[in-house]
C-alpha cells in the first residue's frame, strides 16, 4: 500500500506529515512516497524525507501512483482524474463551504475523508486538527497584535512615569480564544472574554481573565463545542455591552465563528469608531466574513487609525510545529483505517470514521453535506 504526501499549493507552509513521522508508517510495510519539496516551507528538506525512509517523486507520479493521498487542503478536481481507481484523500476540504465540489468527487468514485468533520468526541480529541491549528492560531494572533500595537502589552514603571498594560478584548472563548487569553496574561495585558456559552467562564476566569455576561443566549451544549446562532434580542443586547469594553480595547482578538456559516458580526462600524486610533484588530475569522467590520481575510488595512489584519489561517505562520500536530492528527486518524500489516481496512461501524467520510463509492455520504446539495 502506498501513501503519498502532496506539496500545498502557493501561499500554504504547512505539509501534511515531517519526515520524523514517518517510521511507524514504513516499519508497517507502507510505502511513502512525497512530492518533490513538499516539506521545504516547513524546513523538511527532501534530503530528510529520504533519510526517513520515503520516495521522492513528481506531483503527477504520485497522484498516479498512490493508494491514499494525504494533504492538508484538497486537490483539484481534475488532478482526482488521473488518480488510480478507488484512491482514498485525507485532508481538510471544508466541506460545508466546497459541497458542491464533493459531488464531483464522489462521480470520479473517489473516497473522502475530511478531518475538519471530525466528530468533537473524547475519542477523537487525538485527530481534532481544527483544535491543534486553532491553539497556534490562537497564540500567534497575540503575538501578531502585539507587534502591530504601537504601545507595551504589560505595565511598565520606569524613571519618566508608569505606563498602563494594554487592554486586550477576546471574543470568542473557544480553543484559539483560550490560548489568546493565556498568551495575552503572559505579556502582561488586562483581558476582557465575550463568548455566548456561560459555560466557559469558569476556564476563561481561571486564566486570569474577565468574564462579559450577557443573559439570555441560546443552548449551545448539543453543538459540539462550537458556537450557535442567537436571537436578534440578544445579539442586541450583547452589543449594548460590548460596546462599553470596545471603546476602551487597545487589541481585539476574534475567534468566534458558526461551524458551515458565515461568521458571526459582533462589531459593527459604529462599534469600530469607539476605538482609539492606533489600536489593532485580529480576526481569525476572516476566511468566513469576520467578527469585525472592515477585516478582509489575508489583508491588513486601516480605518480611522486601527489596524485590521484578518487571517484565518494563522498557524501557517508558524509551520514546523504547525505541521508536527496536523501530522500527528493524521497518523492517529490513518490507524483507524490502516491495519498494523499496512493495509487499507475502512469500519463505516466506527462513529470517527462514519463521521468524516464525505464521499465514498461515488456517492456523498455525509449527511449535512447531502442536505447541502439537495437544498
Amino acid at each position: 500500500m502506498i501513501i503519498g504526501i502532496l506539496k500545498e499549493p502557493i501561499g500554504e507552509k504547512r505539509v501534511a506529515m515531517l519526515p520524523a513521522q514517518l517510521t511507524s508508517l514504513l516499519q508497517a510495510g507502507v510505502e511513502v512516497l512525497v512530492e518533490n519539496e513538499a516539506g521545504v516551507l516547513s524546513f523538511a528538506a527532501d534530503a530528510d524525507y529520504e533519510s526517513a525512509g520515503a520516495k521522492i517523486t513528481s506531483r503527477s507520479a504520485l497522484i498516479q501512483t498512490a493508494d491514499i493521498l494525504v494533504g492538508f487542503w484538497g486537490v483539484e478536481t481534475s488532478e482526482l482524474k488521473q488518480a488510480k481507481p478507488g484512491v482514498i484523500f485525507i485532508g481538510v476540504m471544508q466541506p460545508l463551504f466546497n459541497y458542491l465540489q464533493m459531488k464531483d468527487w464522489a462521480a470520479l468514485g473517489c473516497t473522502a475523508f475530511s478531518l475538519d468533520m471530525i466528530p468533537r468526541t473524547t475519542r477523537a480529541q487525538s485527530m481534532d486538527v481544527l483544535s491543534s491549528q486553532a491553539n497556534i492560531a490562537g497564540y500567534k494572533a497575540v503575538l501578531k497584535a502585539a507587534d502591530l500595537l504601537p504601545h507595551y502589552f504589560p505595565m511598565f514603571m520606569t524613571a519618566a512615569g508608569s505606563i498602563p498594560p494594554a487592554k486586550v478584548l477576546v471574543l470568542g472563548a473557544g480553543v484559539a480564544g483560550l490560548q489568546a487569553i493565556a498568551t495575552a496574561k503572559r505579556l502582561g495585558a488586562v483581558v476582557e472574554v465575550s463568548d455566548t456559552r456561560p459555560a466557559v467562564k469558569e476556564e476563561v476566569m481561571s486564566l486570569g481573565a474577565k468574564f462579559i455576561e450577557v443573559e439570555g443566549a441560546a443552548d449551545a451544549s448539543a453543538a459540539g463545542g462550537y458556537a450557535v446562532e442567537q436571537s436578534e434580542e440578544f445579539k442586541l443586547k450583547q452589543k449594548e455591552r460590548l460596546a462599553a469594553s470596545v471603546s476602551k480595547s487597545d487589541v481585539i482578538i476574534a475567534t468566534a465563528q458558526i461551524q458551515g456559516k458565515k461568521a458571526p458580526l459582533l462589531i459593527d462600524e459604529a462599534m469600530l469608531k469607539l476605538m482609539k486610533p492606533g489600536s489593532v484588530v485580529i480576526d481569525l475569522a476572516a476566511s468566513t466574513g469576520g467578527n469585525v467590520y472592515g477585516v478582509q481575510q489575508n489583508a491588513i488595512n486601516h480605518i480611522n487609525g486601527i489596524t485590521l489584519y484578518g487571517n484565518s489561517h494563522l498557524a501557517a505562520d508558524m509551520p514546523v510545529d504547525a505541521s508536527k500536530v496536523y501530522g500527528k492528527n493524521l497518523y492517529n486518524f490513518l490507524q483507524l483505517i490502516v491495519s498494523k500489516e499496512g493495509a487499507i481496512q475502512l469500519n463505516f461501524e466506527d462513529d470517527i470514521v462514519k463521521g468524516c467520510c464525505i464521499v465514498h463509492n461515488g456517492a456523498v455520504v455525509h449527511d449535512r453535506i447531502l442536505s447541502l446539495i439537495n437544498n
